[in-house]
């Protein structure tokens, strides 16, 4: 065990300086874009681009990376993220802005897919649960603490955009100097909405609408803050409190569902956001405590909401069909933190900046409804069937290729995974 994270110690460090300046320089657009007063339905497009070359990167990443192999299609998709930092810290335009994040999601998904497939590489059945677990906690705290270094500089200078390069390039340099030998050819996952909707029909609506809501306030929540007149540490501690609440509150929330029908535990905590985030819109509180306590709500419920409805797709699914349901419904709520930004922003312009939580609420309230509703058209699985509940990142989108990292997917492994422990990489 001990030598399995020793192997995997030099990619999970090269995995936090990745998420730190994701972090940073996702909630550093927003901020700056608010300092310059571009439109909020412009800022909503940053989202809305970077979530649409994240879906495509998870689409189209594993054939470069086959064509071209790991070192190389890492080395050169961390590039393009650095020198996308920088570019957009000396191009303050918003229409560059919307075209690079773009790229930015895409190469992003290529880098995050690398890693995930090198720690799966080098994974035990054993260690692999360690291991995941790892990786979970450590995009958590590299995305919190990117967006809480936003507080230590001044967002109308270049300097912030240049630490977020430093960083890619730092995220650049365990895996090129690795001598590990390259992990398998990555996963490609399809789409299939049809057989996801066969299964889980909660799942795949409820899961779109997470998107929305979680796209909306991941994209939106720092404009919202600048628009109110936060300061940008205070903007960085509301975005990384709704963040950390979601972590909190993932395992009390999953054990609760792993012993009463996950759709009602799903309509619970989306009621709750719904009733979080519609109260903010209604008396639009002015003091912070109240604002951070409100946000902390929402974040707890908001954030809880993806892994149960995972959990209750695969208590229908045949064990070893945990990666392919999944990895599609991983698709899907890509799609919906497309959509989520995209409308988020004109209602922000045109309603005001606590519009942001009328989005997050009635997307809510819908995924309660619905969750009631489905609830009364099919019985739940007894709780000595259902599959085991599994924490997965809240907040930020995860690839296809995590799941194969996961214990859940052992299941499905086929012989050679049955021996990985005798396995030297």
């Amino acid at each position: 065990m001990r030598k399995n994270l020793i192997s995997v110690f030099a990619l999970l460090t090269g995995t936090l300086f990745l998420f730190l300046g994701n972090g940073l320089h996702g909630l550093l657009l927003p901020m700056r874009g608010a300092y310059e007063g571009y439109e909020t339905t412009i800022l909503g497009l940053l989202g809305t681009s970077w979530a649409s070359g994240f879906v495509l990167g998870c689409l189209l990443a594993p054939a470069i990376v086959k064509r071209i192999g790991h070192v190389r299609a890492f080395s050169g998709f961390a590039s393009l993220i650095a020198i996308i930092a920088l570019l957009t810290g000396i191009l303050v335009d918003p229409f560059w802005w919307v075209a690079l994040r773009a790229i930015t999601g895409f190469a992003i998904a290529g880098t995050s897919m690398i890693i995930e497939s090198w720690l799966n590489e080098r994974a035990t059945n054993e260690s692999r649960g360690l291991i995941f677990s790892l990786y979970i906690a450590i995009t958590l705290i590299g995305t919190v603490g990117g967006q809480m270094t936003v507080a230590l500089g001044d967002v109308a200078t270049p300097i912030l955009f240049m630490v977020a390069g430093i960083l890619y390039c730092l995220a650049m340099l365990p895996t090129t100097l690795s001598t590990a030998a390259s992990p398998q050819p990555l996963k490609q996952v399809r789409l299939d909405i049809p057989a996801l909707f066969r299964t889980s029909p909660i799942a795949c609506v409820g899961i779109l609408l997470i998107g929305i809501a979680n796209g909306a306030f991941g994209t939106l929540g720092a404009v919202f803050g600048a628009k109110v007149g936060l300061a940008s540490g205070m903007i960085a501690t509301m975005m990384s409190v709704a963040i950390f609440a979601g972590a909190v509150m993932q395992l009390p929330a999953g054990r609760i569902s792993d012993r009463v029908d996950r759709r009602m535990v799903l309509a619970a905590l989306a009621g709750v956001g719904a009733v979080a985030g519609l109260s903010l819109f209604v008396f639009q509180p002015v003091s912070v405590v109240w604002l951070l306590a409100m946000t902390a709500i929402y974040g707890a419920a908001a954030n809880a909401l993806y892994p149960i409805a995972v959990s209750h797709a695969n208590d229908f699914a045949e064990p070893e069909d945990f990666v392919k349901i999944s990895g599609g419904l991983l698709l899907l709520y890509g799609i919906g933190t497309i959509i989520g930004p995209t409308i988020g922003g004109p209602i922000m312009s045109s309603v005001g900046p606590y519009a942001l939580f009328m989005v997050t609420g009635w997307a809510h309230v819908l995924i309660s409804a619905y969750a009631i509703f489905r609830s009364r058209r099919r019985a739940a699985k007894p709780a000595e069937m259902r599959d085991a509940y599994t924490t997965i990142n809240p907040g930020t989108l995860t690839t296809p290729e995590s799941l194969q990292l996961s214990p859940r997917a052992l299941p499905s492994a086929g012989a050679g995974e049955e021996n990985q422990g005798d396995r030297t990489p």
